[in-house]
């Protein structure tokens, strides 16, 4: 039998080598995928587009990226590639991925993945019609306070969770964020944009689903630069076990606030046996309970897969409860919420 080549490996399966093309560097969080993917041993990217000359500059000089190709379209005819990874303007990112799937790739994403419900339906219909995978860059929920917190909520440490406030502001930095987050119709909304993250982890710290939405708020609070921009963002969720949950996700945080300030992803959990809380940045998770008050450091040992590790299961055929689907139900839910906020 003669020896088979690297691609007929690869096409048969038997390869565990994929190769990525780069659709859009205009936000800083697709550097990171971007990165991580240069020196990774079982991937290849073969190509990456940029179609604005500035950001097709700053990406080339900050983050090293290669740029091949100035015209998306163009790419996808001709480049050599499975999985296309978006982190273009967000109004585009809906097109990038339909345009994709329709190519037969899979698709891994920044957040947003979409920017309207109708470019959702699109997707998840062509997922599920191709059996294509669609990965989302979700780092928050394999953070190791998610993690260990996730763990002693399961362990029963405060009993049923019932009520939860999260909040997860961020700064604008409005004279450094790129001119069209400010131009209609191109960044889709700040609940959008950010609730996401905070939505996967309330589903993942608990175990249940959103099965309500019960009530959203944006209104514009500091940026009077640009009136339309409703940098400001509330929202109401109900659990599948009955526990409300109030989010705040808005570009209210001032600027220059000192390192490792507690107010960074910070979520405070009501259970019927206790109250727990915790910060992105907080150093001890805190548990108040009948017997007092308890600082928990967090156990980095037991971070669980992250979403590129579920992406990649996914890719294998192994399914994943945080993966295709649930980017999706996520995304759903982060788009009903914005479109509720009017």
């Amino acid at each position: 039998m003669p020896r088979l080549t690297e691609p007929q490996f690869y096409k048969a399966g038997l390869l565990m080598k994929h190769k990525v093309a780069f659709a859009g560097f205009h936000h800083g969080h697709i550097s990171a995928l971007y990165k991580l993917l240069r020196n990774h041993p079982d991937w290849e990217i073969s190509a990456a587009c940029e179609e604005d000359p500035a950001a097709a500059s700053y990406a080339e000089k900050t983050w090293g990226v290669t740029i091949t190709h100035t015209d998306f379209k163009q790419m996808l005819c001709s480049a050599e590639f499975d999985i296309l990874a978006i982190g273009d303007i967000f109004s585009l990112r809906g097109e990038r991925a339909i345009d994709g799937l329709n190519a037969g790739k899979h698709i891994l994403a920044d957040k947003p993945l979409c920017t309207s419900l109708e470019e959702l339906s699109v997707i998840r219909n062509l997922a599920g019609q191709k059996n294509l995978k669609i990965g989302m860059m979700l780092d928050l929920r394999h953070h190791k306070n998610i993690q260990t917190a996730a763990n002693l909520i399961a362990s029963g440490r405060i009993g049923n969770v019932q009520a939860i406030q999260f909040g997860g502001q961020h700064t604008l930095a409005y004279h450094s964020r790129p001119e069209w987050y400010f131009d209609p119709g191109k960044h889709g909304g700040t609940i959008n944009d950010l609730s996401v993250h905070g939505l996967d982890a309330v589903e993942y710290l608990t175990g249940h689903k959103i099965v309500e939405l019960t009530a959203a708020r944006t209104w514009n609070a500091f940026v009077p630069q640009a009136p339309d921009f409703q940098d400001a963002a509330q929202f109401m969720v109900v659990l599948d076990n009955g526990c409300g949950v109030m989010g705040d996700v808005s570009y209210i945080k001032p600027e220059g606030l000192v390192s490792g300030e507690p107010f960074s992803w910070r979520f405070t959990l009501w259970g019927r046996n206790g109250v727990m809380e915790f910060s992105i940045n907080s150093n001890v998770i805190m548990v108040y309970d009948a017997a007092g008050v308890h600082e928990i450091s967090p156990d980095s040992t037991t971070v669980q897969k992250t979403y590129f590790e579920i992406f990649e299961a996914e890719l294998q055929g192994i399914p994943q409860p945080f993966g295709t689907e649930h980017i999706l139900a996520i995304s759903g839910t982060a788009l009903k919420l914005q479109k509720l906020s009017g």
